[in-house]
């Protein structure tokens, strides 16, 4: 479960006075935390939004690529690029069962 944390803001000005009509009788919001909270699940939202989309732009343009741009590489290959990327070092072997290639 994620730990709750205590928030401490200070608001003037037309801020401040924009947050006061935003809660009360005459606001959308009974009190000020509601509002704040709802401000921060609308801009993770937003976040999460435009994170998606720029995968999804990532995802279509590498998916546009002809065929030929692409490479066949086998397991070992690509293991031993993500070591190299990392730093890490794995010993493996592959093993095949009898009857699959």
């Amino acid at each position: 479960m994620a730990r709750s944390i205590t928030l401490n803001v200070r608001v003037g000005g037309a801020l401040g006075e924009f947050v006061t009509a935003q809660v009360g009788d005459d606001g959308v919001y009974e009190n000020v935390c509601e509002y704040v909270r709802d401000l921060i699940r609308r801009h993770k939202n937003e976040a999460e939004a435009a994170a998606f989309e720029r995968l999804k732009a990532e995802l279509t343009h590498a998916f546009a690529a002809p065929d030929e741009a692409y490479q066949p590489l086998d397991a070992e290959t690509v293991i031993r690029r993500g070591q190299t990327l990392s730093g890490a070092s794995i010993d493996f072997e592959f093993r095949t069962r009898p009857g699959i290639p």
